[in-house]
C-alpha cells in the first residue's frame, strides 16, 4: 500500500483512556503523584530534603495543588553544582542507563533513569508521534543525534513502542541521509529544523527535491524556532512539521507535542506537573499570559524534578482541543528567559528576529546573532544569508530593507550583514544562533 494512504483509518491515540482523561480525574492523578514525587525525592536527595527543611515543609504537608507553592525550586546550576550524582534518587548500580548534556557552557548535566523511567519515556514518546501524525507500521528517519544527547534515542525508542520502523541514522553525513530518504521512503522524520533546513539545502545542490520525497510528517524539536521556518520547512519539503519539546533534566523529548491541529503543544500531565510562573516574582501568570515554565516530574524515580525552573518563556491553554485530548497545551516556545537580549532597553528574543528573517525575498533561512558591547550599551549585528543565484548588487538593498523591517517589527536598530549561501555555519544538531562576543563579568 502506499506510503500516503496507508495510514489513513489508524488509530488516532496511542493511549486513549491517558490522553482524553477528564481534567478533574487528571488533577486527581497529578496530586496522587505529586505527594509520591515529594516522598521520593525527600527520602532519597539531600539537597530537595535540606531545601524542604529549610523552609518548614514536609511531603505530607502538601495536602493541595496550592501548597506547590511553598516547595523549593530546582535550577540546572543544582546538578552541575552535584555533579556527577548528587541529584540522583537511586543508586547509579540500579540505573538502566545515563545520558548527559553537552556541557558547551560548563560541567555536563548528567541525568539518570531506571528501567520504569525508560519505559515510561518510551510510552510518552510514542504518544507524542501518534499524535504528531506517526501511525503503527511507518518508517521513522531518525536525524536525531545518537549517543549521550537524549533527541536521538528517546525517538528511537518512542517509534519502536509505536511499532513504527526506526531507521536510526543520527546527525551528519546529510548526502546520504538525502540518499536514504529517497531509497528506503521513510513517512516520518525527526530532527532539528535548523538541520532539516540545512538536509532541504543540500538536496537542491544535489538535484533532489525533497518535496517529491515519501516524507509526509516531520518531528522537530531540540531548539526553538519560529511559525515562520515552520512554514520553510512545509514549503520545502511538502510535510507537516510539529513542533516535540522536552529537557534532558526532565525526561527528554516527550514532555510535550503538537497534535495535528497544530494549536500548541500537549504536556502529559498525567507524568508532569506544568506551572506558568513570572519570571521577576515567580508567582503563577493568568492562563493564556507568558511566563516561564516550570515543571514537577510525576512518575520519574531516578531523578524526581521539583519545581524545575525551564527558563523557557511561553503561555499555556486548557481549552479544549479538535484532537479530544484534554491535557494542556504549550504554545510555542518564545525564548528562553536567559537567551533574552537588551538592546538599548528593548527586550529581544532571537525567535522574534528570526520571525522577520524567515521567508522573506532572496533571504535564506540562516542566520547569526552577534552580539558586543559597545561602552555601556549591548549591540546586534545580524547576519543573513542570501538564496543561491542573487547578485551581490542587490546585497546593500536586501542588508537595508531587513533592516528597516526588524526596527519596525521588532523594534531595535541593527547593522546588517549580508553573507553569500553557505557562509553562515550549518549545524547537524542545535542551531547557534547566537555568538555573543561581550566580555564576561
Amino acid at each position: 500500500m502506499n506510503a500516503k494512504n496507508k495510514t489513513a483509518n489508524s488509530a488516532r491515540y496511542f493511549d486513549q483512556a491517558a490522553e482524553t482523561m477528564p481534567r478533574e480525574a487528571l488533577a486527581a492523578l497529578q496530586f496522587e503523584r505529586l505527594r509520591q514525587t515529594l516522598r521520593n525525592a525527600y527520602d532519597h536527595v539531600a539537597l530537595h530534603r535540606e531545601r524542604m527543611d529549610a523552609v518548614g515543609i514536609k511531603p505530607e504537608d502538601v495536602r493541595t495543588s496550592g501548597d506547590l507553592q511553598h516547595i523549593p525550586f530546582t535550577f540546572k546550576a543544582d546538578l552541575r553544582d552535584h555533579y556527577p550524582f548528587g541529584m540522583f534518587a537511586r543508586p547509579v548500580s540500579g540505573l538502566a542507563r545515563i545520558h548527559a548534556s553537552s556541557g558547551t557552557t560548563g560541567k555536563a548535566t548528567v541525568v539518570g533513569y531506571t528501567g520504569a523511567d525508560i519505559n515510561n519515556w518510551a510510552g510518552l514518546m510514542a504518544r507524542s508521534l501518534q499524535a504528531a501524525g506517526a501511525r503503527p507500521g511507518d518508517m521513522v528517519h531518525n536525524a536525531y543525534g545518537y549517543g549521550l544527547f537524549t533527541g536521538g534515542l528517546g525517538a528511537h525508542y518512542g517509534a519502536e513502542r509505536l511499532g513504527a520502523t526506526v531507521i536510526p541514522v543520527s546527525g551528519g553525513g546529510t548526502e546520504r541521509q538525502i540518499g536514504l530518504i529517497m531509497d528506503l521512503k521513510p513517512r516520518v522524520l525527526c530532527a532539528t529544523p535548523s538541520y532539516t533546513l540545512a538536509m532541504a539545502e543540500v538536496a537542491e545542490k544535489m538535484g533532489i527535491d525533497l518535496r517529491t520525497s515519501s516524507l509526509q510528517v516531520g518531528v522537530f524539536g531540540a531548539e526553538p524556532w519560529s511559525a515562520a521556518m515552520r512554514s520553510e520547512i512545509e514549503e520545502r519539503l511538502a510535510i507537516k512539521a510539529l513542533d516535540i519539546y522536552g529537557l534532558s533534566e526532565i525526561m527528554g523529548p516527550g514532555v510535550a507535542c503538537e497534535c495535528t491541529a497544530q494549536a500548541g503543544l500537549h504536556g502529559w500531565e498525567d507524568h508532569f506537573l506544568f506551572e506558568v510562573l513570572c519570571p521577576e516574582t515567580q508567582q503563577p501568570v493568568p492562563e493564556g499570559n507568558a511566563g516561564e515554565l516550570v515543571i514537577t516530574t510525576l512518575t520519574k524515580e531516578a531523578l524526581p524534578m521539583l519545581r524545575y525552573r525551564t527558563r523557557d518563556i511561553t503561555r499555556v491553554t486548557t481549552a479544549p482541543c479538535e484532537c479530544g485530548r484534554t491535557h494542556l497545551r504549550i504554545l510555542r516556545i518564545t525564548g528562553r528567559s536567559d537567551d533574552m537580549l537588551i538592546i538599548r532597553g528593548v527586550n529581544v528574543y532571537p525567535s522574534q528576529i528570526e520571525a522577520v528573517l524567515v521567508g522573506r525575498p532572496m533571504i535564506a533561512p540562516h542566520y547569526q546573532l552577534v552580539v558586543e558591547r559597545n561602552g555601556s550599551l549591548d549591540q546586534v549585528t545580524i547576519e543573513v544569508e542570501t538564496h543561491i543565484g542573487v547578485s551581490s548588487e542587490s546585497h546593500p538593498l536586501i542588508a537595508r530593507e531587513v533592516a528597516h523591517y526588524i526596527k519596525s517589527i521588532v523594534g531595535i536598530s541593527t547593522q546588517v550583514v549580508i553573507k553569500l549561501p553557505g557562509e553562515i555555519p550549518r549545524s547537524q544538531g542545535k542551531a547557534v544562533r547566537v555568538r555573543d562576543l561581550r566580555p564576561k563579568e
